[in-house]
């Protein structure tokens, strides 16, 4: 039986004989792409070239590219794990062509690999094409002996591919397998009539061959292109012979391994056999997801990598899983496909560490989830209401990760009903809300800002690693809205000239900025902009006469700036290496900001680092500089960059055949385009400011090189001195001064809190007389003063062991805000609850609150409607 690898295998090596360059598969976070949360197929990495903006010396490509959907039109994430063929992470084999060859050999490479490659029968497979594409019906037929009735002519739903409302588009032709006829859904089965698994597409061809304006005119584009798509899951079944993706060698293992870890049997219980699944399923995306730098958090794409891991955690509860297990399941996909993918295998200690503290966090979090829904329908029971409202429901969904299911299956029990139909306008709301929320990487409006640039070949040398002037002639001029003028006399614009030696904003590196000089006028560079690999624009602010289109201009970078810039550049890399000294190899870096005043460094870890961490940080940053260890750049090609000389890439980013290496003495060896000093003892001397998280599993470090760190030690110094001053100690005593004044501050305090409770309890047996009868309740509801919630939470305390039987209210104003603490004792539970009373009273004091059916607390804005809201509560009491 041939293995998945084996196809995947056979696949780019059958293009390359064929002439196609064979390119590892790009991130699952797009890098050029703020409109994609995800890559979901393999032509994401080359958009740009179909669009025409950017160029590369190859005209056939090949990958097998990671992709995932978890939403939208692809994909519904309930799905996966319930039907054969939903997942969320899967792999997409393609093969391109950027105005190369066109259909006639697209659908010949295809049908070969196909019917001789992988050996599947002719007689089994059909065709689909667009219903006016009389060409591709043509060449199925001649080219590879597809007869008519084999054929079938679909509409542009099914059948015609489009970038977008606008650009590239261009008709489609699928290849379907035919798996018999006890697959069928009915006696009218049949392509384009029905979904089910009979005739299943395993291979898409896209014929890109028109470009459409926004008034829907398609007009052919000069050099028509091919994208196709095979998802790797799915011809794995069909050459296994397998009817469910999950039954290939592909999931197998995963699930295997968790059906013995569960003392389970796969294929004996479907609801057993749907968790297996989607165990697997999840295991894969969050491997890959964290392998590719993405990390779990509350919003965006660290969302969706919380949701897996949680969606994963509760069917794993469902098997009887009570201690972590994703985190093995995620280590057995490394050891799996690590051969394919190394990220993984680079990645594995890492990831096995994440999804741990995840999945211990969700344990938690899970439990708090139950007494939540626990505590509303005691709530509820008390109230006389049977249906849970879907502001809870969500609520539950949202914070602690409950499917509707498992809150309707709990809700069912206890004989209470869900309110769907407003869970589900949260979830609407929320979803509206996630979009909007979510960054894409990278700039958002530079490739729009200059996308008729960028269009039209216009391309701009850099020289500036050699030099920091030099003569050009001006081939573009904008003005600030971007539209290309004649000329500049004032105000801010765009520049473009032939050779630049300023740098564009790049790789984390600021733009570079300085000034221009012309035989007409004068402008000052205020930013130079990287919208395209090959082009640079420089944003100019005229200060003098004015700037002429097609004139040669003088070009001055700011020395000063550059070289500020370049110390914490190079700084930037010894840290980098510094941290994967200290604290491992699984040290990624995960963006970073260069400028002249300052760096900023991010970084995959999963905990704060110590101060002894830090200092060893600092202090190996420091060795290197002082070794003065010289810097070199030299350029090789990527293969052997990455294989002979060692250099970190940094997974994610895009590279060119030809990369530039960053060396520094054999402390640090990276793929960089940004600009450097001659050696590490420019850098002067570094000085670490901060360092914080910025998401789960992300630390951000930030720090100052040069004359900026020594001004930093300089001011601490000073800080210092004027402390020891105050304290009337010596500088080297001030850290033990404020100690023995923190001890004395911590033991007035105490004998302060001792007071005020000897206090609260006096008037707490004052009180406890006063409480009254109402509707054959001792009912209790008093102001009082109190210097803060926690006094105020003692004193009910005390009041509810004097009282016993009853409903005690009290209520304080602390700091300006109203504070309501209120109790109902367990046997008046059948009448009250305390969270139903509060919620009611607390209205009186603009504010709210909940609890336990016990005990509840509410806060407000008001305190003038404190005796308001205990009048109230007599009231309902009454």
């Amino acid at each position: 039986m041939i293995s998945a690898d084996e196809i995947r295998k056979r696949f780019l090596e059958y293009f390359k004989e064929h002439w196609h360059t064979v390119l590892p598969s790009s991130s699952l976070v797009p890098q050029d792409d703020p409109t994609l949360l995800f890559t979901n197929a393999g032509m994401v990495q080359f958009k740009k070239i179909f669009q025409g903006q950017e160029k590369r010396e190859y005209f056939r490509a090949t990958t097998s590219q990671k992709c995932l959907r978890v939403g939208g039109k692809h994909n519904d994430l309930e799905n996966v794990g319930r039907t054969a063929r939903h997942h969320t992470f899967f792999e997409m084999l393609g093969n391109f062509s950027f105005g190369d060859y066109f259909k006639e050999e697209a659908i010949r490479l295809a049908w070969n690999f196909a019917t001789k490659e992988l050996g599947l029968d002719k007689d089994r497979l059909y065709i689909s094409i667009f219903r006016d594409d009389d060409e591709a019906s043509e060449l199925w037929r001649k080219v590879a002996g597809v007869p008519t009735e084999r054929i079938f002519r679909l509409g542009e739903k099914d059948n015609f591919w489009a970038m977008g409302d606008t650009g590239p588009c261009g008709p489609c032709s699928e290849i379907y397998v035919d798996q018999g006829a006890d697959m069928a859904c009915g006696p009218d089965c049949g392509i384009g009539k029905c979904d089910c698994d009979r005739f299943l597409e395993i291979w898409n061809l896209v014929f890109m061959q028109f470009n459409r304006s926004a008034d829907g005119t398609m007009t052919p584009l000069p050099k028509p292109s091919i994208d196709t798509g095979m998802g790797l899951e799915r011809i794995t079944a069909v050459c296994q012979g397998k009817r469910s993706n999950f039954d290939t060698d592909l999931f197998q293992g995963l699930i295997q391994t968790m059906a013995k870890k569960a003392g389970v049997a796969y294929r004996q219980d479907e609801e057993s056999d749907t968790a297996l699944r989607v165990i697997a399923d999840h295991s894969r995306a969050i491997a890959f997801l964290l392998a590719d730098g993405m990390l779990p958090s509350n919003e965006g794409r660290g969302y969706v990598l919380r949701r897996l891991i949680r969606r994963a955690y509760r069917f794993g509860k469902m098997l009887g899983f009570n201690e972590p297990f994703l985190c093995e399941s995620t280590a057995q996909v490394a050891d799996e496909m690590g051969g394919t993918f190394p990220e993984l295998i680079a990645n594995k200690n890492f990831m096995v560490r994440v999804v741990r503290q995840e999945e211990e966090r969700f344990g938690e979090t899970l439990d708090k989830g139950l007494r939540i829904l626990e505590d509303e329908m005691a709530t509820l029971t008390a109230s006389g209401s049977k249906t849970i409202g879907g502001e809870t429901a969500f609520r539950l969904y949202d914070t602690y990760g409950f499917p509707l299911d498992i809150v309707n299956d709990i809700a069912e029990k206890q004989g209470f009903a869900v309110d769907e139909p407003g869970f589900r306008e949260h979830m609407a709301v929320q979803k509206k809300k996630s979009k909007e929320a979510w960054a894409g990487s990278g700039d958002k409006g530079l490739a729009g800002q200059f996308a008729a640039l960028m269009g039209s070949g216009l391309e701009s040398a850099f020289i500036g690693y050699d030099c920091l002037s030099a003569v050009s002639r001006i081939v573009a001029l904008l003005d600030a809205e971007g539209q290309p003028v004649d000329r500049l006399n004032g105000g801010t614009g765009f520049m473009v000239t032939l050779k630049t030696p300023f740098y564009g904003e790049s790789g984390g590196q600021m733009g570079d900025t300085g000034r221009v000089q012309a035989p007409t006028g004068a402008a000052r560079v205020i930013d130079t902009l990287k919208p395209a690999p090959t082009l640079l624009v420089h944003k100019v602010e005229v200060t003098g006469g004015e700037i002429l289109a097609d004139q040669e201009v003088e070009l001055f970078v700011e020395e000063g700036e550059r070289v500020a810039t370049a110390r914490n550049h190079s700084c930037t890399h010894l840290l980098h290496a510094a941290l994967r000294r200290v604290l491992g190899d699984h040290v990624k870096q995960a963006g970073s900001l260069v400028g002249p005043s300052r760096l900023r460094f991010d970084f995959t870890h999963i905990s704060g680092l110590t101060a002894e961490e830090l200092q060893r940080v600092e202090d190996e940053v420091n060795r290197v500089i002082l070794a003065d260890a010289p810097i070199t750049t030299q350029v090789m090609s990527y293969d052997a960059a990455v294989n002979e000389k060692q250099a970190m890439a940094l997974f994610g980013e895009k590279y060119e055949a030809d990369v530039r290496v960053v060396e520094m003495a054999g402390e640090s060896v990276e793929l960089c385009g940004g600009t450097h000093l001659e050696s590490t003892g420019q850098a002067g001397s570094f000085a670490i400011l901060s360092e914080a998280g910025i998401a789960a599993g992300v630390r951000r470090i930030e720090a100052l090189t040069g004359w900026d760190a020594l001004r930093h030690w300089q001011a601490q110094r000073e800080e210092v001195r004027a402390a020891a001053v105050l304290l009337k100690a010596a500088p080297t005593e001030v850290s033990k001064k404020i100690a023995v004044l923190q001890d004395q501050a911590k033991a007035l305090s105490k004998e302060l809190q001792a007071l005020q409770a000897r206090v609260m309890s006096e008037s707490g047996k004052d009180l406890a007389s006063e409480a009254k009868d109402i509707a054959g309740m001792k009912v209790l509801a008093r102001k009082v003063e109190a210097p803060d919630v926690n006094a105020l939470r003692n004193l009910m305390d005390d009041l509810r062991s004097k009282i016993g039987s009853g409903v005690i209210a009290l209520a304080a104003e602390i700091d300006g805000k109203a504070m309501l603490v209120l109790s109902v004792s367990k046997d008046l539970h059948g009448r009250f609850t305390a969270p139903a009373l509060i919620r009611e009273v607390s209205s009186e004091i603009r504010g709210g609150g909940g609890g336990r059916p016990d005990l509840a607390q509410a806060g407000g804005s008001e305190p003038e409607g404190i005796e308001r809201a205990l009048a109230k509560l007599e009231e309902i009491l009454a």
